[in-house]
């Protein structure tokens, strides 16, 4: 007995020392950013006169536990920034919270650059997969355009600044039309819009300014496991990453000058609110003024976006962020092809030589719309634990579309007569958004997992207070019509007034979606990663409210499953991975009529299925990054009418949902920086596209707006290192785009946009407190044109100039 319990006793002692030991040491958590404000990942921190040390995670988080009481120095270090040492007093029983800011050495300012982005390499992106995970541990093929690559190009427009990513091209500049007015791209084969900011709603019916922008993701392929099917594409989606606070006082001044009265301004400042940092405000500002090449055009915008970031404890942050953008702009020129008779002609070249002037704009400067847009978001992220951290986002959002819109089209019985239409709109669309997403790291087994849940709500709401369409004048297309200069503000009202408003519409659109996902990514090695997600969608679609005619139309709601698998190996762990793919989208599709009971069956939302593969390499201490994919879509339950003829020989006409359409393609990009002070961003872009099941004035034919068969994309920029003329630089790329067949039907024929090659050049002296730039766009002012069933001209030769200083 005696025994027994002097070994109880023994180890009651020896639990009390180390208890007591623990109760009498400190700890250290700390933030990393770098000298733009972005998290600082896998920073070597090591703390002095220990040997102890540890890396920052994806976040810049990191921590040093059981220290003794004292004073320590920190000693942080990644390459290409300057070493920083920080002296952290520690006490027993405390945490000592401190934030580091990195700085960029001249020496090596451009060393640190990979396509265009600081060597954090801005892949590892928090909102690809909502999980923090790296490039090469995510099964799936994305995109990402850097505020150091747009700076680099002089961009001072967001049509601009995705020519940088492989496999994507603009079809529609933005027409501020409600709903839907902001610019459309082709992408694997279908149009998309930037309808996201920092992964929730963000739409617009204007353009979205880049100065707010630090980085442009594009997310390729059907995302409705994640993304939902309200705001995005089959073809993926398109996701705006804004600047935050950082922790130090800093921020630029820019102004640039250009072609076709481009002048803008911009500025960007950051303040902490007191002494600790712990309230940081960054406000982001930029107006801008422009003209056309064409005979009447102009835009101005005005772009102002305040965001506060405020640490409440070493557990809670909040981020507050609102933008204010307007924008006030003629209509881009769009001449609409016929769709109801063949073609007489099926190229621009055609039409020029027949007398057609692509330079006319069918319009006057006061014939403008206005497309006010505010946007709100407010993200707590809370530390539950080492393993477990939650983020609630709440999102709210208003898009306005305001004044006359105004377009031109071949409506005759020949191509030879453009009808010019105008009407006043007045439709607002707000979103609601609220995402509560809980995302683990933790080990099941030897196995690691990092798992988010996440819950989803969006409310989209559309209120119409516009007039009808209303038909101005026909003008001869080809000749000089004298009735050309008619149209202006006072004849459009007059115009409008006398439609008596028969084909207006007042009213009102309301849906809601509920949604909630889950998404694992398992290590079963330490090379061979598998991640599974699925994603449960409750639509609820409201009867259109008609204040016109005092009705309520009838609304209806649908379920859908959305499931996405990945696989990763590492061939050569953090070098080289293989990845494959499934991922799934779908689309909400409304009830039908059914003209006998014998015909009903139960709609189903489209699906599009996607398999992918393809390979990630990050060599040569990240100096050469790749990515090349092959992807395979098929999009099913499509509309398709059918007939069906009863047994007394009756015919019915009703829809199936028997429509088919398929995308496959290839995609390579290629990131370099081989030599000190060089940088290489490339890419290539091959797509099929086909409608297999279709109606029979479509089947079998490549889909309009599926954009180019063939794309490609360079940009090589080298800068002095060091020397007299240290900062001096200069840059050289450009954009391929294939054919692209613009209308295609078996009634119409095609109308196809030649292939075109446009080059740019810039140079620029950077140094630590300045910037100059000059950039000149297109330049062999190349004639070419974009469209989707419609030809718009795009812009020659420009020279832009730029300066900025920072401080």
């Amino acid at each position: 007995m005696l025994r027994k319990l002097t070994g109880i006793l023994t180890l009651l002692i020896a639990f009390c020392a180390v208890a007591s030991a623990q109760t009498h040491t400190g700890s250290i958590k700390g933030t990393i950013v770098t000298n733009d404000g972005q998290p600082g990942p896998f920073v070597s921190v090591q703390i002095k006169p220990t040997d102890r040390g540890t890396v920052s995670n994806e976040k810049g988080e990191f921590s040093l536990r059981k220290l003794e009481p004292g004073t320590y120095t920190l000693y942080i270090s990644m390459m290409g920034y300057e070493t920083t040492e920080q002296a952290v007093q520690v006490d027993a029983n405390k945490t000592t919270t401190v934030s580091i800011r990195l700085n960029v050495t001249d020496k090596q300012l451009d060393e640190v650059t990979v396509v265009g982005t600081q060597k954090k390499d801005p892949k590892n992106s928090q909102y690809i997969a909502k999980l923090p995970i790296k490039n090469l541990e995510n099964p799936q093929a994305y995109a990402v355009v850097g505020t150091a690559l747009m700076k680099e190009q002089v961009i001072t427009n967001f049509d601009d600044a995705i020519k940088n990513v492989p496999g994507i091209s603009k079809v529609w500049s933005s027409t501020g039309r409600p709903a839907d007015g902001a610019g459309y791209f082709a992408l694997r084969g279908f149009t998309v819009q930037p309808t996201m900011i920092n992964g929730i709603a963000g739409v617009t019916n204007g353009v979205n300014d880049p100065a707010y922008i630090e980085n442009l993701e594009v997310i390729k392929g059907p995302s409705g496991t994640l993304y939902g099917s309200s705001l995005i594409s089959f073809g993926g989606l398109i996701n705006l990453v804004t600047k935050k606070p950082y922790d130090n006082f800093g921020g630029e001044i820019s102004y640039t000058a250009g072609g076709y009265g481009l002048n803008r301004v911009s500025g960007d400042i950051n303040v902490p609110l007191n002494g600790d940092k712990s309230a940081v405000l960054r406000t982001i500002a930029a107006y801008t003024t422009e003209s056309t090449w064409q005979d009447a055009g102009l835009r101005k915008s005005m772009f102002f976006a305040p965001s506060l970031k405020y640490r409440v404890n070493d557990k809670l942050t909040m981020n507050f962020s609102t933008i204010f953008n307007t924008m006030e702009s003629t209509n881009v020129p769009m001449i609409f092809l016929s769709r109801s008779h063949k073609l007489q002609y099926n190229t621009p070249e055609q039409m020029v030589k027949a007398g057609f002037n692509f330079n006319k704009s069918y319009t006057m400067n006061d014939i403008t719309y206005k497309t006010p847009t505010i946007s709100l978001q407010a993200t707590a992220d809370y530390k539950i634990s080492d393993k477990w951290t939650s983020q609630t986002v709440v999102g709210r959002n208003s898009a306005t579309s305001k004044g006359y819109y105004s377009y031109v089209m071949f409506l005759g019985a020949k191509d030879d007569t453009l009808n010019r239409y105008v009407y006043q709109q007045n439709s607002t669309t707000i979103s609601t958004n609220i995402q509560q997403n809980f995302t683990g790291d933790f080990k099941i087994g030897n196995m690691r997992n990092r798992l988010v849940f996440g819950l989803d709500f969006l409310h989209l709401q559309q209120t119409d207070d516009n007039s009808p369409y209303v038909m101005f004048d026909r003008l001869d297309a080809f000749k000089n019509d004298p009735n050309y200069n008619k149209l202006n503000r006072q004849a459009a009202d007059a115009k409008i007034a006398a439609s008596e408003n028969k084909g207006a519409t007042r009213g009102q659109r309301n849906n809601y979606t509920y949604s909630a996902y889950i998404s694992d990514v398992l290590n079963v090695t330490d090379r061979l990663l598998a991640m599974a997600s699925l994603r449960v969608d409750y639509y609820d679609l409201k009867g259109y409210k008609d204040y016109i005619n005092q009705t309520t139309g009838t609304g209806y709601n649908q379920v859908a499953l959305s499931p996405k698998f990945g696989l990763i190996y590492q061939v050569v762990k953090d070098r080289v991975s293989l990845f494959a793919n499934y991922m799934n989208g779908f689309k909400n599709v409304a009830p039908q009529t059914f003209p006998l009971p014998e015909l009903q069956y139960t709609i189903k939302p489209q699906q599009a299925n996607q398999w992918e593969g393809g390979v990630k390499t990050e060599l040569a201490n990240g100096k050469l990054n790749l990515t090349a994919s092959y992807y395979d879509i098929k999009v099913n339950n499509i509309l398709l009418p059918a007939t069906y003829v009863a047994p007394d020989g009756q015919s019915y006409n009703y829809n199936s949902q028997g429509g088919v359409q398929t995308s496959r393609g290839f995609e390579l990009e290629v990131g370099a920086n081989p030599l000190p002070g060089l940088n290489i961003i490339a890419g290539y872009a091959h797509n099929i596209s086909n409608l297999p099941e279709a109606p029979a004035n479509t089947k079998g034919l490549r889909p309009v707006g599926s954009g180019p068969v063939d794309q490609a994309n360079l940009w090589v920029s080298y800068t002095v290192k060091s020397g007299v003329l240290h900062g001096l630089g200069a840059g050289f790329g450009g954009n391929y785009a294939g054919e692209n067949i613009i209308t295609n039907t078996v009634t119409t024929g095609q109308f196809i946009l030649p292939s075109y090659t446009i080059l740019n050049a810039s140079v620029f002296y950077d140094v630590k407190k300045y910037r100059i730039g000059l950039k000149l766009d297109n330049l062999t002012n190349k004639e070419y044109y974009t469209g989707w069933t419609t030809i718009e001209q795009q812009m020659p030769r420009r020279f832009s100039a730029n300066v900025t200083y920072r401080f």
